[in-house]
């Protein structure tokens, strides 16, 4: 696993190149086929609707409160628990010409009747299905935007293979993150759109230091294949890398266990775009440009011709 190249020891990272881009193929073609099957369990910002929240005495019976609201006339209802047994969060399609707080009064009052405990209102949301729609239109044009961008500044930064390669790099950790949200049945909702972008701004910020390193080494090393100089760059950046991943995980552990159910879906995209960008930074981005033939001439500075310089040529 190990070579000895300019007296450096390398991990062969390239060596397992093939395998892993067969395994990010059939992990994006599963994330899009979850997508596409299970769909993606929208929150109340994109589809729209009213959630409330109310706190019970004892420990909730989730199942007995739904049977209660289907038997009162909201069998659309969605009941869950609101990180604790206590409290529940109750979340429902829109209604025609009903105000929000019309809507909570009535569920409040029938769960005080039917189950026989005091239960309290928490607080009250709505969002109408003309915000929903909005919001997902912009979310979804907001990462295309963000992948743009992202491909004209490496592209003139760097050279255009390490640009193709970051920004596939970046929509393999989109793709894979929404995936899991829709395998798991997970909400997606506004702050996880705001981690998938930050996810995005994470996980270039690893691409650009390997690709800086490479081209680096590209320069300064005279012998070498590409795949060579590549291992050399990944494992001189590999400690930046895990240090830079665990001390941002163990921050997201504190928020995904302490920091409650409200930031519950933002830590989890997180924690999981940490590990897929980690991986994508090593494997997919610089893959990509080693198998579009990055070379040494690709990355040497163009010379510029000094002013005079053919003057003094032409001179006897």
């Amino acid at each position: 696993m190990f070579k000895i190249f300019k007296s450096e020891s390398a991990i062969n990272f390239m060596g397992l190149r093939k395998l892993a881009i067969v395994f990010s193929v059939i992990m994006m073609s599963l994330s899009v086929f979850s997508v596409f099957t299970n769909k993606l369990n929208l929150g109340l910002d994109f589809t729209g609707g009213t959630v409330i929240e109310v706190g019970f005495a004892q420990d909730a019976d989730l199942q007995k409160v739904r049977e209660v609201l289907a038997v009162n006339g909201f069998d659309d209802a969605v009941v869950q628990n609101f990180g604790s047994p206590r409290d529940v969060l109750v979340r429902l399609a829109p209604r025609d010409d009903v105000k929000a707080e019309t809507i909570g009064s009535q569920v409040l009052d029938t769960l005080n009747e039917q189950l026989g405990q005091q239960v309290s209102m928490r607080r009250i949301e709505f969002v109408g299905p003309k915000v929903g729609d909005e919001l997902t239109e912009k979310g979804g044009l907001a990462m295309l935007a963000a992948l743009i961008c992202i491909l004209i500044y490496v592209a003139m930064r760097f050279e255009w293979r390490f640009a193709l390669g970051a920004v596939i790099a970046l929509a393999h950790d989109v793709f894979i993150t929404i995936g899991l949200f829709s395998f798991l049945q997970l909400e997606f909702d506004l702050t996880v759109l705001a981690a998938i972008l930050a996810v995005i701004g994470y996980s270039l910020n690893d691409t650009i230091v390997v690709s800086d390193r490479i081209r680096e080494n590209f320069r300064k090393l005279r012998t070498g294949t590409p795949s060579e100089v590549i291992n050399i760059s990944l494992t001189q950046t590999m400690s930046r890398t895990l240090i830079t991943s665990l001390t941002t995980i163990i921050v997201l552990l504190a928020l995904f266990f302490k920091g409650g159910a409200l930031i519950h879906g933002f830590a989890t995209a997180l924690l999981f775009g940490v590990f897929i960008g980690t991986y994508s930074s090593v494997y997919v981005a610089s893959s990509v440009a080693l198998s579009l033939g990055i070379t040494k001439e690709d990355l040497m500075p163009v010379e510029v011709e000094k002013e005079g310089e053919e003057h003094d040529d032409m001179m006897p």
